[in-house]
């Protein structure tokens, strides 16, 4: 009998690009995908929203602006949590001198996603 893994390294997730952000897949399940983010200084998680479902953030390093849509933009850093709700407009631009890292959990996995304004 094999037990399933339920720890994971965020290590083995981070994927650093100069390209856009990549959203690194740690498990995905009918319940919830949870993703690691690794965003260098400057570089933006467009602005959007899941219809039907929430996506909360937790920030491991660095700093961004937040977007909340419709203009409202906050300060995000190492230690916070951030929570959108179903149809809450969140995305981010680092605005730091270190990579912004954070784990994403979005609720359900069928959550939609669509791209909004800041």
């Amino acid at each position: 009998m094999t037990a399933e893994s339920r720890i994971f390294s965020v290590a083995d997730y981070v994927r650093p690009s100069e390209g856009e952000p990549i959203r690194s897949v740690v498990l995905e399940t009918p319940d919830a995908v949870i993703v690691v983010w690794h965003v260098h200084p400057g570089q933006e998680i467009a602005a959007h929203l899941h219809p039907n479902g929430q996506d909360t953030w937790t920030v491991l390093s660095g700093m961004a602006d937040y977007f909340q849509g419709n203009g409202v933009v906050r300060t995000l850093k190492k230690g916070e949590i951030a929570v959108a709700r179903p149809g809450q407009v969140h995305g981010a631009r680092n605005i730091g001198s270190e990579p912004f890292a954070f784990v994403s959990v979005v609720a359900p996995a069928s959550a939609g996603y669509a791209l909004a304004e800041r």
